[in-house]
């Protein structure tokens, strides 16, 4: 069975599952909070449970709620455990993952913390969890059964942040919630997160299609204090004690900001209802990460922070792949080229179809050589995904190729854009 028709078979069985368009016949005001464990190596994986939390506020569609895009390292289905109708199903990506295609996996065992989220259930659940394989298939590595009045369940405490609206254009459910929290800035430096969060969405909403869809999104901020500014920097030595502990060198290279602290992200964001967690790091240095459904990093005072928060937001929030592939970076065949990948801007060609085909020009050819006609068409163009050979953007220029560039490529702005109606409607 080709991989496009296996996945197309799951979803629609998935889709025909679910039968129920009335929220409130399932599903309870808040959100279950599931917090595990995924450890192992380059070839193993296994996931330990830690705690079930409830949170306060869902800030997601009380409309669509299954999964359309089959985006994702991870995949999961919440369903009715009486009746096994699908109830919510969400893919999702784990810094887990991307360690596991570098050096160091290949001799050593880690763990990494992570967390899914979901509108709460009314009754007993089914939760099924899936690994997406190298060949694309997915293999389900844990089935969970949770009773949501099971008094282990712990209720969430909020911490005792200020919270500030920065947009609001509509309800949580009928809009983009985004949350920034504040990381590496002291109690004397929140008016400056204030101002530096509000500089850089101003950058982002110049950017299509964030400027033709600014009424569908909603901000919010968290004034969440640290007791030193900045994030750590390994490579140079330097440690701060900040809230969530982010930190430069992610894998060894510089560039590359990320935490690892996710319940404790994930606790600061619960203070508002969010679709989207933004962390922005007080540091004039250059650097950011970005990952599906998990969230998006990156520092506040770099002369290419801006740029970076759009590229960083096209991870996390669009499933969109990187297109550069001279930078330095610490994966080892991070794609396979006989498959095709998840990530809807990139290719292999193994299955074109199921990409942007539709929005190739008559008379372009497939691939694409780099010559001057072709510059501003969309084709495919070789280099993409780290590799110079085998994977394929679909522009020449884009952010998510060089953040540099002030825009998505016209099939990046469609895969936001799709994103922002799934959200928003």
């Amino acid at each position: 069975m080709k991989q496009s028709t296996a996945i197309l078979i799951f979803l629609l069985v998935n889709l025909m599952l679910y039968a129920s368009d009335d929220y409130t016949d399932w599903l309870l005001s808040g959100t279950m909070r599931v917090d595990f464990i995924l450890a192992g190596d380059a070839e193993n994986t296994s996931l330990y449970v830690s705690k079930i939390i409830r949170e306060p506020f869902w800030g997601g569609s009380r409309r669509n709620l299954i999964d359309t895009m089959q985006y994702g390292d991870y995949f999961f289905n919440v369903r009715d455990e009486a009746s096994d109708q699908l109830l919510y199903s969400r893919g999702f990506s784990t810094l887990f993952r991307e360690w596991q295609t570098t050096s160091e996996a290949e001799v050593l065992r880690k763990a990494f913390s992570n967390s899914l989220r979901f509108p709460f259930p009314i009754r007993e659940i089914k939760l099924e969890i899936f690994r997406r394989r190298k060949d694309q298939s997915l293999d389900n590595i844990m089935v969970m059964h949770i009773d949501p009045a099971d008094s282990q369940i712990e209720i969430y405490n909020p911490v005792n942040y200020k919270t500030v609206t920065l947009l609001q254009n509509g309800p949580p459910e009928t809009s983009v919630d985004i949350v920034i929290i504040a990381e590496g800035y002291t109690r004397t430096e929140i008016k400056k997160f204030k101002k530096d969060a509000k500089r850089l969405t101003d950058h982002m909403f110049l950017t299509e299609p964030f400027l033709s869809h600014r009424n569908k999104f909603n901000i919010n901020l968290v004034f969440s204090v640290s007791r030193e500014s900045g994030a750590d920097v390994p490579g140079e030595g330097i440690w701060k004690n900040t809230v969530v502990n982010s930190n430069f060198y992610t894998f060894g290279i510089d560039r590359y900001l990320t935490s690892t602290d996710i319940w404790g992200i994930y606790d600061i964001a619960a203070c508002v209802p969010y679709d989207q967690v933004v962390i922005l790091v007080n540091s004039h240095a250059y650097g950011g990460g970005g990952i599906f459904n998990f969230y998006s990093i990156c520092s506040s005072d770099h002369d290419a922070s801006p740029g970076v928060l759009v590229h960083e937001f096209g991870h996390a929030f669009a499933g969109l792949g990187d297109e550069y592939y001279t930078s330095d970076v610490a994966y080892e065949g991070f794609y396979d080229i006989k498959t095709e990948p998840w990530e809807p801007n990139l290719t292999t060609l193994v299955n074109f179809d199921i990409k942007w085909k539709d929005m190739v020009p008559r008379g372009v050819p497939v691939p694409t050589p780099l010559d001057e006609r072709y510059l501003n068409d969309v084709g495919v163009f070789e280099g993409g995904g780290y590799s110079a050979k085998g994977i394929f953007r679909p522009q020449v220029e884009c952010i998510m190729k060089n953040n540099a560039h002030c825009e998505f490529c016209k099939v990046c702005q469609r895969a936001v854009e799709r994103m922002i109606w799934f959200y928003a409607h």
